[in-house]
């Protein structure tokens, strides 16, 4: 009974901490979005032709799904083009494209997909070999999709409608911050992990800690109702724990 808990003990241990990374870092991701920071990157898209869209789209779903993971990215630019296309057709060949580009772009970097963040949680691989191995198959898988739907598509797109709401919206200067937090405290976790020799998890929580304090510091003087939307807390309970549950599963 004895040996048998042992090993029970370090399997759990091993899981839990892959489980503990993946809250963290959806945790991180949802407090960006809670401030509508993903705005800063999607606000830049001007173009109105269907086919220099498919191609921005590509590109910025492919970079950004290597710092995020690549369900949040997609979730994120979908929705990006719910706002902008009318028709539905269109609509199906962007979504399918933004599926193949997230899945590209997450799995050349340790914390763009599930899978590569397991491994390397697991010192299957190292992060410097890693990219250096998978970025151009990655780069590849995404080019030859977008070469052959970006001149396949014809016609314009209305201009983007913006939102002037100022209902659950962060201010410009809060919503920035958060975002540049954000994502150097997610590309800082293969840095903690190579300085300290600690295992991954502790880096992305660290991680949450900082922006949480920020978080924190920066709506210290609103009313409870407006800070509590802005929250970690709060992000913590929208994180999509069927997902982390799932992998939990599959793991154990």
């Amino acid at each position: 009974a004895h040996l048998v808990g042992e090993h029970l003990s370090e399997s759990l241990i091993s899981t839990a901490q892959i489980v503990f990374f993946l809250m963290g870092a959806m945790a991180i991701v949802e407090v960006v979005d809670a401030h509508n920071g993903f705005e800063v990157i999607t606000s830049r898209i001007k173009t109105t032709k269907l086919s220099s869209l498919m191609w921005l789209v590509g590109f910025v779903t492919f970079f950004l799904s290597a710092i995020l993971d690549n369900l949040t990215t997609t979730i994120v630019m979908v929705s990006l083009m719910k706002k902008l296309l009318e028709k539905r057709d269109d609509r199906l060949f962007f979504a399918g494209m933004i599926v193949i580009a997230a899945n590209a772009g997450g799995a050349w970097t340790p914390i763009g997909d599930v899978t590569t963040t397991m491994l390397w949680i697991g010192n299957q691989v190292t992060s410097k070999e890693l990219i250096s191995t998978v970025f151009l198959p990655s780069f590849i898988s995404t080019i030859l999709p977008l070469i052959g739907l970006g001149y396949s598509l014809k016609g314009k797109i209305p201009p983007i409608q913006k939102d002037d709401s100022t209902i659950n919206r962060s201010k410009p200067s809060e919503r920035n911050l958060v975002l540049i937090i954000g994502l150097l405290s997610l590309l800082f976790v293969p840095v903690f992990k190579t300085w300290t020799h600690l295992p991954p998890f502790m880096g992305i929580m660290f991680s949450l800690g900082i922006l949480w304090m920020v978080t924190e510091l920066m709506h210290g003087r609103k009313l409870d109702e407006e800070k509590s939307r802005f929250s970690a807390l709060s992000a913590l309970r929208k994180i999509d724990m069927p997902s982390v549950l799932f992998f939990l599963g599959i793991l154990l």
